[in-house]
C-alpha cells in the first residue's frame, strides 16, 4: 500500500480508526472523510470530496449508523434516514471513487453491510434493507467493473466490540464479538493488491459468537 491513496469514510469511528491506522502503517495516503462535515449523504458532497483528491487506489465505506424498532413503530422518516446513511453513503462514496479509479490502473472498493444480511433478526426492518442495499451495490459493482481491475467486496460484521456496544449491552459476551482491529485485518486485505482474485463477495466477520 506504499504511496497509495485511500479514502476512509467514517474513519473517525472505532472501527475507521482501526482501519486508518493499519493502512498508515502500511504505507498508504489515507483521507479520511465522515459525515456531517464531508456530506457524503448528498450528491453535492460526495463529487466535492473526492473531486478534490488525487486519483485514488482504494475506497473504504465505514459510515453508517444503526436503529432498531418494530415494525408498527419504524416510521417513514425513520426508513429513509438509515436508508441515507447506510445506503446513500455507499452508493454515492462508490461512484465518486470508481470515476477516480478509471482515471489509474484499478482500483479497490471495500464496503461495510452487516451480518444480519445473511442472518436476519427482526425488529430492525430499516436498517436491514439499507445494509442489504449495501450488499447488492456491492455485487453489482463487482461485476460490472471487474474487467476494468476494480475489485469490489464488502465486509459483514456481527455487533463490534467498541466501548458504545458494550455500554449498550453490558451482559452480552463481549470476548465473542469481533474486534475493530480484526476486521481492520480483512479490510485492508481486501483493499490491499495482494487481492488479485476476490470481488463480489460478502465476507463473514462475526468473532465467535
Amino acid at each position: 500500500m506504499q504511496g497509495r491513496h485511500v479514502v476512509v469514510t467514517g474513519g473517525r469511528g472505532a472501527l475507521g480508526t482501526g482501519v486508518v491506522e493499519l493502512l498508515t502503517s502500511k504505507g498508504a495516503i489515507v483521507h479520511v472523510a465522515d459525515r456531517p462535515d464531508a456530506q457524503l449523504d448528498t450528491e453535492t458532497g460526495a463529487v466535492a470530496f473526492y473531486a478534490a483528491l488525487p486519483p485514488i487506489w482504494a475506497s473504504i465505506h465505514l459510515v453508517g449508523g444503526f436503529a432498531m424498532a418494530p415494525i408498527a413503530d419504524t416510521s417513514l422518516a425513520d426508513f429513509e434516514a438509515q436508508w441515507r446513511l447506510n445506503a446513500v453513503t455507499c452508493f454515492l462514496s462508490c461512484r465518486e471513487a470508481v470515476k477516480s479509479m478509471r482515471t489509474g490502473a484499478g482500483g479497490r472498493i471495500v464496503n461495510v453491510a452487516t451480518r444480519t444480511v445473511v442472518a436476519p433478526v427482526g425488529g430492525m426492518t430499516a436498517y436491514l434493507a439499507a445494509k442489504a442495499s449495501v450488499a447488492a451495490i456491492t455485487q453489482g459493482l463487482a461485476a460490472e467493473l471487474l474487467a476494468e481491475g476494480i475489485l469490489v467486496n464488502a465486509v459483514l460484521p456481527s455487533t463490534i466490540d467498541t466501548p458504545a456496544n458494550r455500554a449498550a449491552m453490558p451482559k452480552a459476551d463481549h470476548a465473542s464479538w469481533p474486534k475493530p482491529v480484526e476486521i481492520a485485518e480483512a479490510i485492508a486485505y481486501l483493499a490491499s493488491p495482494h487481492n488479485t482474485l476476490t470481488s463480489g463477495a460478502l465476507v463473514p466477520v462475526y468473532g465467535r459468537g
